[in-house]
């Protein structure tokens, strides 16, 4: 299935705009790279919400497309799943302006999710599993050979600080990630790209927005609490959020704690130089500056 692009996709942009799309293509472009996230004959499912991130993501995936040496597929799907007032003919009319293959599943996990999740209880969990399982499934029966979702860099940090004071494990979001049964590839292109580059996209581009009632009303999401944290934290200290996600990319298992990563059971003397010895605690960092991902 080949996507064909609009005359009106192909106009040529402001320099803001084309300033901006030039930055995500790289930073989306270098992380299909580093990652191997789509690669010759994929087809590749983009999960659209409807969201800034979402359209971003599908917006330059469609650019990449273009230009890349390779041959891949593109099919956005979107999961409607009932909302109350959710405006089920915007995305249609906006992917058929652009001339953009796409599937939309009504599911209604809405329901689901008012009746089993206590009123003011947050949803997100169970909303999740639940779209999830359908999104799956869509794949499997589109012959999908990757999804693709429009988590970002600073979503990937919020979750790290999530788990980190809520569940006791050192873990985020990974940019490519197999499912349980094995049967589907995840990937993340948005990896190293930030929220407020995808904000301002959004706004440059006039996205139709769709915002999400369901469990965006819940101000005291744990989540946003993090998100409210991280950005307080970048204030008093620029840099912080690159250096975090530098981090990410630059683990050190033997300098943690978990006998699963590093066998520090039969660590030994041995009278000779070891790379995975303590030349970390060498390596001190300089405050006055912040290690980064990839150069926005």
């Amino acid at each position: 299935m080949l996507v064909s692009i609009s005359p009106a996709s192909l106009l040529k942009l402001d320099e803001d705009t084309e300033k901006m799309q030039t930055r995500l293509c790289r930073l989306v472009g270098q992380a299909i790279a580093d990652y191997r996230l789509i690669e010759h004959k994929d087809k590749v499912m983009v999960c659209l919400s409807g969201g800034k991130d979402s359209y971003g993501l599908l917006d330059i995936l469609l650019i990449l497309q273009r230009r890349a040496p390779i041959r891949f597929d593109l099919v956005a799907v979107n999961l409607d799943q009932r909302q109350p007032g959710f405006p089920e003919q915007v995305l249609p009319q906006y992917l058929t302006s652009r001339g953009i293959p796409f599937h939309i599943e009504a599911r209604d996990t809405y329901s689901i999710v008012k009746r089993l999740i206590p009123e003011g209880q947050t949803t997100c969990s169970l909303c999740s599993r639940l779209r999830r399982g359908h999104l799956y499934r869509v794949a499997t029966e589109l012959g999908a050979t990757k999804i693709a979702l429009g988590h970002h860099r600073d979503d990937i940090i919020e979750t790290l600080f999530l788990n980190l004071f809520y569940t006791g494990k050192l873990k985020a979001m990974p940019p490519k990630l197999r499912s349980k049964d094995g049967r589907h590839i995840v990937i993340r292109p948005l990896a190293f790209v930030k929220e407020p580059d995808l904000a301002r996209y959004a706004e440059l581009r006039a996205f139709p927005i769709i915002p999400c009632d369901l469990c965006g009303s819940q101000e005291e999401l744990k989540r946003k609490k993090v998100k409210a944290m991280l950005q307080a934290w970048e204030r008093d200290s620029p840099g912080s959020s690159d250096s975090i996600a530098a981090a990410l990319t630059n683990v050190a298992p033997s300098l943690l704690m978990d006998p699963r990563l590093f066998n520090f059971a039969s660590l030994a003397s041995s009278g000779a130089d070891q790379s995975e010895g303590d030349i970390w605690l060498d390596q001190d960092p300089d405050l006055n500056s912040h290690a980064s991902p990839p150069t926005p």
